[in-house]
C-alpha cells in the first residue's frame, strides 16, 4: 500500500440504494421527495473503509463484490456527504473515478438504523482524526509545565511525631505480658524437690501393705471420736490361723464322737 499506510473497514451495510438527483435550484438543500424514490438507479452493498485521515465510501456489488462507485471524504460534515432536508435516511453523496470526474448522486437506506451507523461511522473516524492531528501538535511544541521539584533545600528539616508510635508499642508490650501472665497460670505446680519419684513399680508386698494402709486411713475415726475404742483390723496371718484352728477343731470334735460311739454296746 502507499506510504506503509493500510485500510480498514469502518462499516458495511448489506443493501443500499442509489438514486440520479436534479441539480440543485436553490441554496436550501436537497430534498429527498424530488427524487425517484420507488425507482432507484442501482442497488448495492455499501462499505466505508479508512486509509489513513480520509475515509472512503464504496457501493459495491452484492455478490462479486465489484466496485460501482466510490468517494473518498477528507472532512465531516463537508460537501462530499450531505444529509436531506426531509427524511434522515438519505444523503447525497459526490463520487469520483481515477480521471478526476465528479458527480453527485443519491444514497438510501431501507432500515433507518443503517442510516444512523453509516452517519456514526464518519464521525467516530473524523474524531480519531482530530485527536491524531492534536497530539502530533502537542508533540511538536511540548507546552513546559512546572518540574516538580521534592528535593530538600538548604536548612529545611522534617519533623517525625514519634509519639504515637510509643503509645503503640507500650499498648503491644502490655497486651504480650497479660498474654504470657494468663499463659503461666495455666501452668501445673512442680514436683516437691525433696521427695524422690521412683519410676519402679511396687512389689506385690508393698502393694498388699500401701492397700492396707489406704484401708486404715479410709476408716481412722475422726479428732472427736479418738475416746472411742475402735476394732482393730487382724492381719491376714491371724485370719489364716483361724481357719485352720476351725479345721482342726471341726477334726477333733470328729475324733470325739467316734471316741464317744464306740463306747455304745453292740447288739
Amino acid at each position: 500500500m502507499e506510504d506503509g499506510e493500510y485500510e480498514s473497514v469502518l462499516c458495511v451495510k448489506p443493501e443500499v440504494h442509489v438514486y440520479r438527483i436534479p441539480p440543485r435550484a436553490t441554496n436550501r438543500g436537497y430534498r429527498a421527495a424530488d427524487w425517484q424514490l420507488d425507482q432507484p438507479s442501482w442497488s448495492g452493498r455499501l462499505r466505508i473503509t479508512a486509509k489513513g485521515q480520509v475515509a472512503y465510501i464504496k457501493l459495491e456489488d452484492k455478490t462479486s463484490g465489484e466496485l460501482f462507485a466510490q468517494a473518498p471524504v477528507e472532512q465531516f460534515p463537508s460537501i462530499a456527504v450531505e444529509s436531506v432536508t426531509d427524511s434522515s435516511r438519505y444523503f447525497v453523496v459526490r463520487i469520483e473515478d481515477g480521471s478526476g470526474r465528479r458527480a453527485f448522486i443519491g444514497v438510501g437506506f431501507t432500515d433507518r438504523g443503517d442510516a444512523f451507523d453509516f452517519n456514526v461511522a464518519l464521525q467516530d473516524h473524523f474524531k480519531w482524526v482530530k485527536q491524531q492531528c492534536e497530539f502530533a501538535k502537542q508533540a511538536q511544541n511540548p507546552t513546559p509545565g512546572p518540574k516538580l521539584d521534592l528535593s530538600f533545600k538548604e536548612g529545611q528539616t522534617i519533623k517525625l511525631n514519634i509519639a504515637n508510635m510509643k503509645k503503640k508499642e507500650a499498648s503491644t508490650g502490655n497486651a504480650k505480658s497479660r498474654t504470657s501472665g494468663n499463659a503461666g497460670m495455666n501452668l501445673l505446680p512442680p514436683p516437691p524437690s525433696g521427695g524422690k519419684v521412683s519410676a519402679q513399680p511396687p512389689s506385690p508386698r508393698e502393694h498388699s501393705a500401701i492397700g492396707v494402709t489406704q484401708a486404715q486411713s479410709a476408716v481412722a475415726p475422726s479428732p472427736a471420736d479418738a475416746t472411742l475404742p475402735w476394732p482393730q483390723l487382724k492381719s491376714t496371718t491371724a485370719v489364716a490361723a483361724d481357719v485352720w484352728g476351725d479345721f482342726a477343731t471341726a477334726s477333733g470334735s470328729t475324733s470325739g464322737q467316734t471316741q464317744q460311739s464306740s463306747n455304745w454296746v453292740q447288739f
